[in-house]
């Protein structure tokens, strides 16, 4: 997650910062949270595309957006940027 992105969530509705009432402590810039592809494309055309653990992410994915894209915005699982 960064600022960026979860500013973009909140502005498309989906609040992903806070939500005590359902026991959800909220996210921060930093943590790991799956997001749907569509999602995330949306938020690349925007310029506010979060970080990808290539790894975890499923190769259906590439039905919505490039690989290229994905390598771009790629990082380890220990947060390292792919080179």
């Amino acid at each position: 997650m960064t600022d960026s992105f979860l500013e973009f969530s909140k502005s498309k509705g989906n609040d992903l910062s806070t939500h005590p009432e359902w026991g959800f402590p909220g996210l921060k810039a930093g943590d790991q949270w799956c997001l749907c592809a569509l999602r995330w494309k949306e938020a690349l055309e925007a310029g506010c595309a979060p970080h990808v653990i290539l790894e975890s992410t499923h190769h259906n994915a590439l039905q919505f957006v490039s690989l290229e894209a994905l390598h771009a915005h790629a990082v380890h699982k220990s947060g390292g940027m792919v080179s």
